[in-house]
């Protein structure tokens, strides 16, 4: 851990225990989120979206530790969710393929690892709507998730691997979309949009996990954040940088200054006042975006913004130091009106808090 400041030491260290544990103790068993701090393993999955996590947390502590036991369970954890490549059922391959398979392939060129992710993201471009010009979520043909921002770039990435046009366009139409439906003027973020799957038109906005319709439920936000820069990342089409910088100095702007936002921004006096998981997305999104700018000011900010995040999310307030916590990082939501893993650990927080780290210490390239 040369490499690493001595600040993340400690969650370098907690991260490896824990993830030894787990991989030991619960083997192939790949978990979501925890109750009263126990993994829930084995839950029937509502779209099994998590299972790409796990996985991609093991190639992050293989590169931040350099243990070569690690590599050996990230490898095998990625290949335990392959077949999923044909998955037409979900729209979250992104979530599934990226963390492992994807790193893999950035870590050594591994050509199986190229035609996975070229498989994959074909069949996640399947859900493509013509008429509305969106990849359409796993509610059906009339729903456009912001959580697909973070999936698309599978789309991109299997765009550029392949060379096929069609899967660049797919994706390129699929972010103006949600950038002209989802995106509000003052870069707020609506978690769904309906439309009419005949004609492509907009219908209303409908929300699963936020307060209400018209509000901004912030992990969505977070996944637009990160989204819309690993899209310019991809494309260098200036829309997409400046609704990524729209959407960061949003969170900035209605964040606390710890860096750790609720469920909802629009929730009055939320009885959680912690995501933790959005946190975690959002300052490894802001380091990516922080690579990806050309404004020095601005690329200064959102470093910034990024270290103060993992500051907080590295104190005993949320760095699960108990040894009988299975989780890395505390505080997280799972979905909060279904009341499902509230104020628990999710693999998804613990897997962007690790992929945060590895940025700021350097041990993943930067994004752009």
């Amino acid at each position: 851990m040369s490499s690493i400041p001595p600040e993340f030491h400690r969650v370098v260290e907690i991260a490896r225990q824990k993830l030894l544990r787990l991989v030991t103790e619960y083997p192939d068993l790949m978990p979501s989120f925890t109750e009263n701090g126990k993994w829930r393993l084995q839950q029937p999955g509502w779209t099994n979206w998590c299972e790409g996590f796990l996985g991609g947390a093991l190639w992050l502590i293989y590169l931040l530790t350099e243990e070569a036991r690690f590599r050996q369970h990230a490898e095998h954890y990625s290949r335990l969710i392959e077949e999923r490549k044909t998955d037409r059922t979900v729209h979250d391959l992104g979530f599934l393929f990226l963390p492992t398979w994807g790193r893999w392939y950035r870590l050594d060129g591994n050509s199986y690892a190229r035609e996975v992710l070229i498989e994959a993201g074909r069949t996640l471009a399947g859900r493509y709507q013509a008429a509305g010009r969106y990849l359409c979520s796993f509610q059906g043909v009339h729903s456009l998730y912001i959580d697909i921002m973070m999936n698309v770039p599978l789309v991109f990435e299997a765009a550029q691997l392949s060379g096929e046009e069609r899967l660049l366009r797919i994706a390129r139409e699929h972010c103006h979309t949600t950038r002209r439906y989802l995106v509000r003027g003052d870069f707020s973020t609506a978690h769904e949009g309906i439309f009419d799957p005949e004609s492509g038109r907009f219908i209303c906005y409908q929300t699963q996990q936020g307060w209400r319709s018209d509000s901004t439920w912030v992990r969505g936000h977070c996944w637009a954040l990160y989204g819309f820069t690993l899209a310019f990342r991809y494309t260098r089409e200036a829309a997409f940088l400046s609704t990524a910088q729209g959407l960061a100095d949003y969170y900035l702007l209605h964040t606390p200054e710890h860096g750790i936002p609720p469920n909802d921004w629009d929730e009055p006096n939320p009885k959680y006042p912690y995501e933790s998981s959005a946190a975690a997305i959002a300052a490894s999104g802001l380091l990516s975006l922080a690579d990806c700018t050309t404004d020095m000011l601005r690329a200064k900010v959102y470093r910034e913004a990024a270290q103060r995040i993992l500051s907080t999310l590295c104190s005993d307030e949320f760095l699960a130091i108990d040894p009988q916590w299975e989780g890395i990082l505390r505080h997280a939501i799972y979905h909060f009106p279904a009341e499902v893993g509230v104020d628990e650990s999710t693999i998804w927080g613990d897997y962007f808090f690790l992929e945060a780290i590895g940025k700021i210490s350097q041990v993943l390239p930067p994004e752009c």
